[in-house]
């Protein structure tokens, strides 16, 4: 299962029933769980743990040093959940010190070819990064949302649960939950209304979340009264995960 030409460092944790590709590098401080399967051409560097079930193809870079100019060499690290597709030139970084130290991916995801993942970054479970999407570092992907193609997003923004963004949109502020968002500046443009519905999400509740959409986007309300109206629709679980994304806002939503 291990090609005879990869190298493996003897620091290295390698776990049961994983395929490693020709002339792939795993360095030393670096755990694979089971049934992986890693490519031809692979760097893996460390720490780094890798969870079970994960699919690296060739010429990714996992767990390489973040170019942070402030990093200078610190004990840092990258962990990886489980079930992921990682597609050919992807590129993650580990943290840095000055934030939490490690870059966390989720279960479940996939990153399409050439994603950029910078340090610190936390991606949730059920993902899409299409393409050459880019994330610089301390950013903070929830779970199922989709990121198209080419779509860049600056240092801490905060993308909420469930939010579709449009191919090629920059993102500087945050997006909450359930939004799509296109353009560069990214805008809102409506709900996730057919991310909702292929996720089972009731009837009412998608229109919970486009009563919620309205308030904060069609009214011209400042944020704080806009907030509290939200409030005002209930308990149910997406209103309390919307109201969840603005709460943990620290570079303003976009508008």
């Amino acid at each position: 299962m291990i090609d005879a030409t990869a190298i493996i460092d003897p620091k290295a944790t390698i776990g049961e029933n994983v395929s490693v590709g020709p002339w792939t590098l795993i360095g030393p401080n670096v755990v694979i769980g089971d049934n992986c399967v890693i490519a031809s051409h692979v760097v893996i560097k460390g720490p780094t743990v890798i969870g079970s079930g994960n699919k690296i193809f060739q010429f990714s870079c996992v767990g390489e040093d973040t170019p942070d100019l402030k990093y200078a060499g610190e004990p840092t690290c990258l962990r990886v959940g489980n079930d992921n597709v990682i597609r050919e030139g992807v590129t993650i970084h580990r943290g840095t010190v000055q934030d939490r130290g490690e870059t966390v991916i989720g279960n479940n995801n996939l990153l399409m070819a050439y994603v950029h993942i910078g340090h610190d970054c936390v991606v949730g479970d059920h993902t899409i990064l299409v393409n050459n999407a880019s994330l610089a570092g301390h950013v903070v992907v929830g779970d199922w949302s989709i990121l198209s193609g080419y779509v860049l997003v600056h240092q801490y923004v905060h993308i909420g649960a469930h939010c579709f963004i449009g191919p090629n949109a920059f993102l500087y502020h945050d997006v909450p939950a359930f939004i799509t968002a296109s353009g560069s500046p990214a805008e809102p443009r409506t709900i996730n209304r057919e991310g909702l519905k292929r996720r089972g999400f009731s009837a009412d509740q998608v229109a919970l979340v486009n009563r919620a959409y309205k308030i904060l986007y069609r009214r011209g309300l400042p944020l704080v009264e806009a907030t509290e109206e939200i409030v005002m629709l209930g308990d149910d679980p997406v209103i309390a995960l919307f109201l969840e994304s603005l709460s943990q806002s620290t570079r303003g939503i976009i508008r």
